[in-house]
């Protein structure tokens, strides 16, 4: 193993003590015994991991750890705590170390600690370039990790080649959107237009002259001639969002166009004739309406030959990591910064929210918490900020939600132990007399 590592303790024989063992393993290490003095040096220097002492006289192990974390949240911190102050070692995990060791230890329990926190962040490292490196190869920025998702890319695949009309379904903020321009951008039809238009976003009295165009004079506000969308789709794809949106008297319109391929602009005499590709999308159940009267059988049978059902991403938590990949390098050009990613924790949390708002309310959270934080990496703090405060230290709440997140029966077990010892007060017996495990197998797993 190799890295760059500082040592901080206030006694000179424990630096000196541990300073000589790990550079016989092959780290470059650098001691210090004033935890004032070490914060200057994390910040000012290159460590790939920090090993401190908890009980400092002066500033102790979690307030060091919480001000370097403030400038560089990335920093792995190891703390050694006493065996009294196991509950504190626990807080310090749940505060951002990556580990901690309890007095007294053998040097080769802490060697273990080090090996698999610096082993942890070059995977980490490692997954986040290969993440991103599959973002930037996948089709139009989809993210489709998850093999729901990678079903709806393959459907999609099939539907651009096909032709035929596509109702995309799904709740809000599935990214319906990037999925029609992805159709659009796989079709014969590719190098001509993609018009979108929100049909919940037209008046009503204007959904025909906005769809198929006006003629000047046909009322008051119509000064000239003005195409319509349609029109301006021609040879391409129009994208007709929240097509549940539209007025009951104007679908009989749509219904013509999309079936005979022309259009009659307000105020015009004679048809036009235009070709091109609808694609429709809704989070309603239009079924539901057309039982109800307030949307046409026919008009749904037409835009309804291909249907592609996005799953919300509850249903997919395996995208997650992805989408904050891909959406970080799209915040980080336009607010003309470098973002490196997360910190584990905040990234454990995003995994294990339900997210009602889908990858829309995902990306507004990770917007506001880069607009208005100043660190490479995003931390739970920073989204704490912005409003999207986390129920649970662990950053991944319930049983259910760890689960529904992905997370490695080790992690999940390790934090259950770890919450156990919490909740018995530091007493290991009581701990593992609950944990139905002997003591010695306890201090194991806790220890290191």
């Amino acid at each position: 193993m190799s890295g760059r590592i500082l040592v901080v303790d206030d006694h000179e024989e424990v630096v000196a003590w541990l300073s000589e063992e790990l550079e016989r393993e092959g780290y470059a290490v650098e001691g210090c015994t004033r935890p004032a003095e070490a914060v200057a040096r994390i910040l000012d220097g290159d460590f790939d991991l920090v090993v401190s002492d908890v009980e400092m006289p002066g500033l102790r192990g979690l307030d060091l750890m919480a001000h370097v974390h403030r400038d560089r949240p990335g920093q792995l911190v190891l703390l050694i705590t006493a065996f009294g102050s196991v509950d504190l070692a626990v807080q310090a995990v749940r505060a951002g170390a990556c580990d901690f060791v309890t007095k007294p230890f053998a040097i080769e329990v802490l060697l273990l600690a080090i090996e698999r926190a610096l082993r942890e962040r070059r995977m980490r490292r490692e997954n986040v370039r290969l993440r991103r490196n599959v973002a930037r190869e996948a089709p139009e920025g989809i993210v489709a990790r998850s093999s729901a998702m990678r079903r709806v890319v393959e459907r999609a695949e099939r539907a651009a080649r096909a032709g035929s009309a596509v109702l995309l379904t799904g709740e809000t903020g599935v990214g319906k959107g990037t999925i029609a321009r992805f159709i659009h951008g796989r079709s014969a039809r590719a190098a001509a237009p993609f018009v979108q238009v929100n049909c919940a976003a037209i008046p009503t009295n204007l959904v025909e002259s906005e769809l198929f165009g006006v003629r000047r004079g046909a009322f008051t506000d119509a000064r000239e001639d003005r195409e319509g969308l349609f029109v301006r789709a021609h040879g391409g794809t129009l994208f007709l969002d929240e097509v549940g949106e539209l007025p009951l008297d104007a679908q009989p319109k749509l219904l013509h166009a999309v079936e005979s391929g022309r259009v009659r602009a307000v105020g015009a005499a004679t048809e036009r004739t235009v070709d091109v590709r609808i694609v429709a999308a809704t989070n309603r159940d239009l079924a539901a309406e057309v039982r109800e009267r307030t949307f046409r059988a026919d008009l749904l049978f037409r835009l309804d030959v291909i249907r592609i059902e996005i799953p919300p991403l509850r249903e997919r938590p395996e995208d997650i990591d992805g989408l904050v990949d891909t959406l970080l390098d799209q915040l980080g050009a336009r607010f003309g910064r470098e973002i490196t990613g997360m910190t584990d924790n905040a990234l454990a949390w995003l995994r294990g929210q339900s997210w009602p708002g889908n990858v829309r309310e995902l990306a507004n959270v990770l917007e506001r918490a880069v607009a208005l934080g100043d660190h490479d990496a995003v931390t739970l703090g920073d989204l704490a900020e912005v409003g999207a405060e986390p129920e649970s230290a662990d950053g991944w709440g319930t049983l259910d939600e760890a689960v529904a997140s992905g997370r490695p029966l080790e992690e999940i077990e390790m934090a259950y132990i770890r919450r156990v010892v919490d909740a018995c007060g530091g007493n290991m017996s009581e701990a593992a007399r609950r944990l139905g495990i002997d003591r010695r197998t306890l201090y194991r797993r806790v220890g290191g």
